[in-house]
């Protein structure tokens, strides 16, 4: 008896990838032009549009006089839309975002008519563990998969959600292919018997691929091909059907953790640093959005269409193409000018709120907790009180903000950055800041700076924490691209030297040191009463190809660590020797083993943590926690990189990915418990607003 094929047609939809946004959306007119009419016509079953809805948003803008014909589509369940807005990665977005993903998505396909949702994460560059506790808080209880899944069958329980692994991907377009019928069935037949390696009596089988339309005569093949199929019949439907048809196999496999094994399918690691810009940017708009929307609803601003607007630009951004860092180079251009907007209009929220607090220095605990320690703040007025670290040129942000006014020449004035303390600070509550206590912890000379907590010294090529940590900065070749990075057999990099330090701040609330190296100049501050040793380091990139990572040498060899993922912290385990530079692939197919790992803003390993901000990836190597500050490369997609031996999308040339300009990294160190995490993260993301 043959094994039934339940069929799907689709298209998978980046919005902007290796063509711009515009470009794309033209493409997509054509694309859902046909489609829609062949819907219409009955001409196919149904159509399955990527999980997402902002592509059908984009379409309807364009195309306005669509509206009804998509509604009633959707209605007769011909067409499936949502429940995404954006198809955005797992690992890159925090929860906060993700869920509004949801609510917009649903909102959006629910207007539509849509009543049916399947958590459709089938490209996203490996699936975290807890994807699924969010989408059953959204009330969707099936889920499909790809990368990462290894050996893990077709049906199976994922974190608790019915999910199917797509085996063989959601790329099938061999009735788009200039093939013959013979051939199309034999290129079917072969990846049919692969998936039923994997499935039980009915099987899966996408139809479709990146920004592909349907064959008009899509029906007719599959007639043809199923006379050509002895094993095999293939129908037309949904994937709701199949999963209706295999509900029974659900428990027959159970998966707890995240998928990130890339022994079938490439999970190209190194998209996690590529684009480092990029990442700082969408983690900054992470944290500021839902800061900017309490204080408008706080303070009654009436601002929440605004705030809608613009998460809409941030899930736009977080498109997986974008976030990834792996498109062309307009296409991040454009990124970066919706980034820009966002974090405008939470930094004017911030200045609206400082102007109706009035005149004076005033602060609001906008956090979920109380909060003691050092804040920063800017002021006109010159406030002998208090420790001034920086200052600037600018307008009073009473006048800019007062609409019977606005500011002239005579306005432009200096503008000074201040620190004060604050102890036991309650959410929403204000606060007036005391003049600065002449007590302090704080100790920094020429080439060491420490408080009670925590100390670095610089003696002679070596920086060392809590003396017996340290850190070097070494540079590596990258010979990869935006999706993996492409290191070379024996390198072992080249490190920093030591060149000069100076004392660069003293105060009693903070006070720093800077380290000039042979690649950049290092700030390293401290804040009294602080666990937490804060680097900047700003610099020109002046070279191509190439790594250059901060690395931590820890006491003992790291098999475990525990980072951020979704805003709560996971477990990974590691095999410290394993060494991607021993191991590069021979065979074309393959992606290498590495023991890098993505995180959202933390990471823990033997008592040692790290925050970053907007540095996104991790990686282990016996006793060495590293992080990346640049990757640098200039390609989408090198056919020739060492560590994946295959394509994994065009090699178009990307100048601009090669990073030859200013760039900047932040980052913060503790040694201590894992608790410090909790203890410390509102030092590194304030939710103090002066």
């Amino acid at each position: 008896m043959k094994k039934k094929v339940i069929a799907y047609l689709h298209t998978h939809w980046d919005r902007e990838w290796y063509r711009e946004f515009e470009v794309f959306r033209i493409r997509l007119l054509r694309v859902f032009d046909n489609i829609l009419n062949l819907l219409e016509n009955n001409k196919i079953p149904s159509f399955y549009f990527d999980g997402q809805v902002g592509a059908l948003e984009d379409y309807l803008e364009i195309r306005p006089e669509k509206l009804d014909l998509v509604k009633r589509l959707v209605s007769e369940k011909k067409l499936f839309i949502g429940p995404f807005y954006t198809l955005v990665d797992e690992f890159l977005t925090d929860k906060n975002v993700f869920e509004h993903n949801l609510k917009y998505g649903i909102e959006y396909a629910k207007n539509m008519g849509c009543t049916d949702f399947i958590g459709y994460l089938a490209d996203t560059f490996g699936h975290s563990k807890n994807v699924c506790k969010i989408f059953k808080e959204f009330g969707i209880d099936k889920c499909v998969v790809w990368r990462g899944c290894g050996d893990i069958p077709a049906e199976f329980k994922f974190n608790g959600i019915d999910t199917v692994n797509l085996v063989r991907g959601y790329f099938m377009d061999f009735f788009s292919a200039p093939f013959d019928i013979d051939k199309k069935a034999e290129c079917i037949k072969n990846n049919l018997d692969k998936i039923a390696e994997k499935s039980g009596d009915v099987l899966l089988m996408p139809i479709g691929a990146d920004h592909l339309g349907v064959e008009a005569d899509i029906a007719s093949q599959i007639r043809e091909v199923n006379a050509r199929l002895t094993d095999y019949q293939i129908r037309l439907s949904s994937p709701f059907e199949y999963f209706e048809l295999v509900k029974d196999r659900f428990t027959q496999f159970e998966w707890n953790d995240e998928l990130r094994d890339n022994s079938k399918t490439f999970i190209l690691p190194g998209s996690f640093s590529s684009r480092p810009d990029i990442k700082r940017y969408n983690v900054l708009s992470c944290h500021e959005l839902p800061l900017a929307d309490k204080l408008q609803k706080h303070f009654n601003l009436d601002y929440d269409k605004l705030i809608e607007y613009a998460y809409k630009l941030l899930l736009k951004n977080q498109a997986h193409d974008g976030v990834y860092g792996c498109s062309v180079d307009d296409v991040h251009a454009e990124n970066i000018v919706r980034y820009k907007k966002i974090l405008q209009i939470c930094q004017t929220i911030k200045d609206e709120v400082r102007f109706k607090l009035g005149s004076g220095v005033l602060g609001i605990n906008i956090g979920e907790k109380s909060y003691s320690g050092i804040v920063e703040f800017e002021s006109c007025d010159e406030l002998i009180d208090l420790q001034m670290i920086s200052s600037r040129k600018g307008f009073n942000n009473e006048i800019l903000q007062d609409t019977q006014r606005i500011p002239v020449t005579e306005d432009y004035t200096d503008i000074y950055t201040y620190l004060a303390e604050v102890e036991n600070l309650r959410p929403t509550e204000l606060t007036i800041l005391n003049p600065v206590d002449d007590e302090t912890d704080l100790n920094v000379d020429d080439n060491s700076i420490s408080n009670s907590k925590i100390s670095l010294k610089v003696i002679g090529n070596n920086i060392l924490i809590n003396n017996d940590i340290q850190l070097e900065f070494v540079d590596y070749i990258d010979n990869g691209d935006s999706y993996n990075e492409g290191p070379v057999k024996d390198d072992y990099g080249i490190s920093a030297d030591i060149i000069s330090t100076k004392k660069v701040m003293e105060g009693n609330l903070r006070c720093a040191l800077k380290i000039e190296t042979s690649f950049f100049d290092v700030i390293v501050s401290l804040d009294k009463n602080s666990e937490l040793l804060k680097f900047n380091i700003d610099w020109i990139n002046e070279d191509k190809n190439h790594l250059i990572q901060a690395k931590f040498v820890l006491n003992d060899n790291i098999s475990k660590t525990y980072s951020e993922d979704f805003n709560e912290l996971i477990e990974r385990t590691f095999d410290y020797n394993y060494d991607i530079r021993q191991n590069l692939p021979k065979e074309k197919g393959i992606e290498a083993k590495s023991n890098t790992a993505p995180m959202q803003r933390f990471v823990w390993a033997n008592g040692f943590g790290i925050f970053t901000r907007g540095i996104n990836q991790y990686e282990v190597f016996r006793n060495m926690l590293s992080i990346p500050l640049l990757r640098a490369t200039g390609i989408i997609s090198n056919p020739h990189n060492s560590s994946r031996s295959t394509p994994a999308g065009p090699p178009l040339e990307t100048p601009d990915l090669q990073m030859l300009r200013k760039n900047t990294a932040e980052f913060y160190v503790y040694n201590a418990d894992l608790e410090g995490y909790n203890r410390n993260l509102d030092s590194v993301f304030s939710n103090i607003v002066f």
